[in-house]
């Protein structure tokens, strides 16, 4: 692909290393000098020492042949004024970071994709790892709902019934759904069918419309979430 990457900053810098090291054609523009020299030096793409928020820097970094626009700045206005001027020049993919959770609507009603502050999403995640140990890794959908991973417990409800009987046992309800089992000695994710058993040491991939409560995870056998949310310390 060939992309434009405006912003060469902590969200910038670790995208630019990525989309190059996997053969991306990049073009980097970053109004700081410094910086610029920096990526220039370091990087196998060309960088741009000018302003983006001009239609003029986006056609000179080939916005007629880009496949996509990723604005990474710090201010919220500018990654606005850059999407709607890649718009304009009618770029297929336009991506930006989102600083200010308020700003979220704006940037869709616009038909722009957007990437929430990675900065509080990496927050989120620090914290969660203290507020629910048992969750190995997690994704918010929407407000509420969550997907995320949970190792089975060797007491877990769970453990020893295929879904059809945990479903029968009222262990997993309407909002709750085994997406994937990942088995020691299986060399693929296994997707669950109804008469699919859940094993003790089994890793799964979640979803719950409730998110990962501590409810949630005593089906799996993870008491812990309970109390670390009554420390008080933890608690969201």
């Amino acid at each position: 692909m060939y992309i434009i990457t405006v912003g060469a900053g902590d969200i910038g810098t670790p995208l630019i290393e990525i989309a190059t090291g996997t053969g991306n054609e990049v073009v980097v523009i970053e109004k700081d000098a410094a910086r610029a020299d920096e990526v220039a030096n370091e990087f196998d793409c060309m960088v741009i020492n000018a302003d983006a928020t001009t239609k003029e820097t986006l056609e000179d970094a080939g916005a007629d042949r880009a496949d996509a626009l990723i604005s990474t700045t710090d201010q919220d206005a500018t990654n606005v004024m850059i999407s709607l001027l890649a718009q304009e020049l009618e770029i297929p993919s336009i991506v930006s970071v989102v600083h200010n959770p308020e700003h979220m609507n704006l940037f869709r009603q616009i038909g722009v994709n957007t990437m929430e502050n990675p900065q509080r999403l990496i927050a989120e995640s620090l914290f969660r790892s203290v507020d629910r140990p048992s969750i190995v890794d997690y994704m918010r959908v929407g407000d509420v709902a969550e997907v995320f991973e949970i190792t089975v417990a060797e007491d877990a409800p769970i453990a020893g019934l295929n879904l059809i009987e945990a479903d029968k046992e009222g262990l997993l309800d309407e909002d709750t759904l085994v997406v994937a089992i990942e088995r020691p000695e299986s060399d693929s994710p296994i997707t669950p069918r109804g008469q699919t058993r859940i094993e003790t040491g089994d890793l799964l991939t979640v979803y719950s419309g409730t998110g990962a409560t501590p409810e949630v995870t005593d089906i799996f056998g993870h008491y812990e979430d309970h109390e670390t949310n009554n420390s008080g310390r933890f608690s969201l």
